[in-house]
């Protein structure tokens, strides 16, 4: 029988060999995934961490049920305020802790929304209709009936299937929209709510071209815009709100430089037609799905959008030079791409191949991992299954964010191609190269962040005498980087 600090040491071993593992030896290419900053996971072990600061509207008020949450008050209209400068919009609802609950908040809202003007004893009804991107050709498992969307939408009674169509791809190109086919099926079926957003997310959304044929409906569908993997891009992808959506639902952790929680966004104000629709949003987040709302990664949330705000620019642009320039060089190397080549075959941070001729997806993405390349087997929109998954997916961002170029892009899709291809061993080159991108880029740098990270971390625990030698070494651990 272990002892308390047997187990203890045990687990800290292990910890240690798997962020030496990920963090200095491998090549990280899971879409939806990043590595925050040193600021940004300080300010996740913070002391808001474990705390609680329920509030809500009242009378017009916002009201707090706890005291000793001035600091969260704070942090919370700052977000707000730095999140609507990045968005350009008016309205952020920040309580979200993953982009899952951010989604089913916006559909218990839509339900409420849609029940306003129900007399007593009549009853109470859910959405009517629902326009999706379809699973099989990459859209978002949270936003399916399987999912977060399950409950809120009606059910076909000569089916026996929740009432939810998809949005009909490209024949020549099954990751775009085919907008004349789009328009018809709207004029004769007019949804309720129309939901953007995928998973295996390639090129842009046909936000404006929808938002032109519904505008003058009356009632006209809400739009709403999942960009959970594309947060961190809006802007350089597109810009919904300026397109049209009402609604901007994401993760804060994939593109974005955050940890891992969620967000609402809108365009609705007081003066809004939709302005019922974001009190039942505000009401849906608390009490209706969350009561502690995770502060510590509402703090590092903060931080982290004042890296974004600061280097959104730059670091959109190196994505999607990155993507493409990977995209073109493992075609060059013979590996099949997915998605349109007149758009350098992706629009976004990810790049999606074909390895059906090589071997099962699953199979590949386990031989790229024992090579140390990082990914995931994914289904391809012809695919019969997610279990027979013919398609690898992967995104450039963390690897952009550790400093990585297109040449280096490059260099990566000769090693993917031959663990592909070849079935060779290049885990000791990856090794090598990954080695040469520790440094994390689009944020302060380490030389000048450290005296912030020993300032916290102090802060955090307090008996100097203990963590004296982490702290006195901690600007020569930076610069050793």
């Amino acid at each position: 029988m272990r002892t308390l600090k047997e187990k203890i040491s045990l687990l800290t071993e292990k910890i240690e060999k798997n962020n030496c593992w990920r963090q200095r030896e491998c090549i990280n290419l899971i879409p939806s995934e990043t590595t925050p900053s040193p600021l940004v996971k300080l300010c996740e072990i913070s002391d808001p961490s474990g705390r609680y600061a329920e509030h809500r509207t009242m009378k017009g008020k916002e009201i707090y049920f706890y005291q000793g949450i001035g600091f969260i008050y704070e942090v919370e209209e700052e977000l707000r305020k730095e999140l609507g400068e990045y968005f350009e919009c008016p309205s952020v609802e920040l309580r979200p802790i993953s982009g899952q609950m951010a989604n089913e908040i916006i559909f218990k809202a839509t339900v409420k929304f849609f029940n306003r003007g129900r007399k007593e004893g009549e009853p109470f009804r859910r959405l009517k209709l629902v326009m999706n991107n379809d699973l099989n050709k990459g859209g978002h498992l949270s936003s399916q009936p399987m999912g977060a969307l399950f409950n809120y939408v009606e059910e076909d009674p000569a089916t026996g299937k929740e009432r939810v169509i998809n949005f009909p791809a490209r024949k020549d190109c099954l990751y775009k929209t085919d907008t004349d086919a789009l328009a018809k099926i709207l004029e004769s079926e007019k949804p309720e709510l129309i939901v953007f957003g995928k998973s295996m997310f390639l090129h842009r959304e046909p936000v404006e071209f929808v938002y032109n044929i519904i505008k003058e409906w009356d009632p006209r569908p809400i739009i709403m815009y999942d960009m959970a993997h594309v947060l961190g891009l809006y802007g350089v992808l597109q810009e919904p709100f300026k397109e049209g959506a009402d609604i901007i639902t994401g993760s804060t952790h994939k593109t974005f430089f955050g940890p891992q929680r969620g967000v609402i966004a809108s365009t609705i104000t007081k003066d809004s037609p939709l302005s019922r629709l974001w009190i039942e949003i505000k009401n849906r987040a608390f009490p209706g799905s969350t009561s502690n709302h995770h502060l510590g990664t509402l703090l590092a949330l903060l931080m982290a959008t004042y890296e974004m705000n600061a280097f959104k620019n730059d670091y959109q642009s190196q994505i999607r030079k990155n993507a493409r320039a990977y995209a073109k060089a493992l075609k060059e190397k013979g590996i099949d791409v997915e998605g349109d080549p007149v758009d350098g075959f992706t629009d976004t941070h990810q790049v999606v191949i074909r390895v059906k001729k090589h071997g099962p997806g699953m199979e590949i993405a386990e031989r790229l991992e024992k090579n140390n390349i990082i990914t995931n087997y994914q289904a391809l929109p012809d695919d019969e299954s997610f279990l027979e998954a013919s398609g690898v997916r992967m995104g450039v961002q963390e690897m952009t964010r550790f400093g990585m170029k297109e040449k280096d892009f490059s260099v990566l899709a000769n090693y993917v191609a031959d663990v592909i291809i070849k079935n060779a061993d290049v885990k000791d080159k990856i090794k090598e190269l990954r080695a040469k991108f520790l440094e994390m880029h689009y944020c302060l740098p380490l030389d000048e962040a450290a005296d912030l990270c020993a300032r916290i971390f102090t802060s955090i625990f307090p008996k100097k005498d203990f963590f004296s030698k982490f702290v006195n070494n901690l600007q020569d651990i930076a610069k050793a980087l």
